[in-house]
């Protein structure tokens, strides 16, 4: 059975032992992506919502590149919003970007009461693409 492997992005590494928890864990060909949120490098929210999803986005794509994936490598998307008949839009307009070409992965979003002060979370699963 593979051992699980933490992975971490760059400069971020305190902020996960801070909060006693793994950005990501690598198990085989897997990569299981904790929640990433819209944290600006000081672990604070980005308050404008559409920048908050933008960058949790961009922390999210940082976490992947620490296990040598991409957005491509994603088969299994997880979102929580504090609001998601009023965010919606943003959310979708970021994740079209992001998503713009099929076959798209998986997705389950969830509404949620409280996010540690964000709005907007992500979770992933990713396969992890054999060396070349």
């Amino acid at each position: 059975m593979p051992q699980r492997q933490a992975i971490f992005p760059a400069n971020r590494h305190a902020l996960y032992e801070d909060h006693g928890y793994s950005a990501a864990i690598r198990s085989g060909d897997l990569l299981f992506v904790s929640g990433q949120v819209g944290s600006r490098s000081d672990g604070t929210p980005e308050p404008d919502f559409e920048n908050q999803v933008r960058l949790a986005f961009q922390n999210l794509q940082a976490t992947l590149a620490a296990a040598g994936c991409t957005f491509d490598d994603i088969v299994d998307v997880t979102t929580f919003h504090t609001d998601p008949e009023n965010q919606f839009g943003a959310i979708m307009a970021v994740k079209q970007e992001v998503f713009s070409t099929q076959p798209y992965p998986n997705w389950t979003a969830i509404g949620v009461n409280w996010l540690a002060g964000f709005d907007f979370e992500i979770k992933v699963i990713a396969r992890i693409p054999a060396a070349t």
